[in-house]
């Protein structure tokens, strides 16, 4: 097995749920541990352009784009200085930022070349 997975654009589920969520539902938002919260900040802030909406002191801080209360908060809880998480490991594997439009999308991109960001595994995604 290749490791590669490619979803149709339309799936139909493999098993489907006799009590199916709404299918209006979508994800708000999303928590993610990090090892340095003003390292977290300087980039989903600095380099990506989300706003800083609040923050908790040393502990905590919640980013949105648009006024939203947020779309992503960061947290030190139980990660600070902590190093990644190596390979055969459990986590979160995938998060989507969707842009609106092609032009939002390039601006982000050329914000992560400006910080000397680089790109691994992406490609376009219909999440």
């Amino acid at each position: 097995m290749s490791g590669l997975v490619v979803m149709s654009p339309s799936p139909k589920p493999i098993a489907p749920n006799p009590r199916p969520v709404d299918p209006g539902v979508s994800i708000g938002h999303v928590h993610l541990k990090v090892a340095d919260l003003n390292r977290a900040i300087a980039f989903y802030c600095g380099v990506l352009g989300f706003d800083l909406m609040q923050r908790y002191g040393h502990e905590a801080a919640f980013l949105s784009a648009g006024g939203y209360h947020h779309h992503i908060a960061l947290n030190t809880w139980e990660s600070k200085g902590g190093s990644p998480p190596g390979p055969h490991t459990t986590g979160l594997y995938h998060v989507a930022i969707r842009y609106p439009r092609r032009a939002a999308l390039a601006d982000a991109l050329r914000r992560l070349n400006d910080a000397g960001t680089s790109l691994e595994g992406a490609r376009r995604s219909r999440c």
